[in-house]
């Protein structure tokens, strides 16, 4: 089954549910400042896991204390699409600080 690219509508509709999640480009991203660089560490092991889950990879970057994501779909021409959003939920709801707790 095709992954569609989402509409600009759709994009900006979606990004209203995700504060601090923008396109840069062609690309859904975000940036997380941690308390220390093994909890921005901690971070990026807990996105692998759930990015391996998702079978949905982004551009993960591990800095001092901050983690960085840049997604897209590469079997939709990397365009953003729904697969992009899911996995920026499923970040952000683990994200200390930042998700539903």
């Amino acid at each position: 089954m095709a992954v569609e690219p989402l509409s600009q509508k759709e994009i900006e509709d979606r990004l209203a549910e995700l504060p601090g999640w923008s396109v840069d480009g062609d690309r859904l991203t975000r940036s997380y400042r941690l308390g220390s660089h093994f909890a921005a560490a901690a971070l990026v092991v807990h996105i692998a896991g759930i990015q391996d889950e998702l079978d949905h990879h982004s551009d993960l970057t591990l800095g001092y204390n901050t983690v960085s994501l840049g997604v897209n779909t590469h079997s939709a021409g990397g365009a953003v699409t729904a697969k992009d959003f899911a996995l920026a939920r499923r970040v952000e709801d683990i994200a200390p600080g930042h998700g539903a707790h």
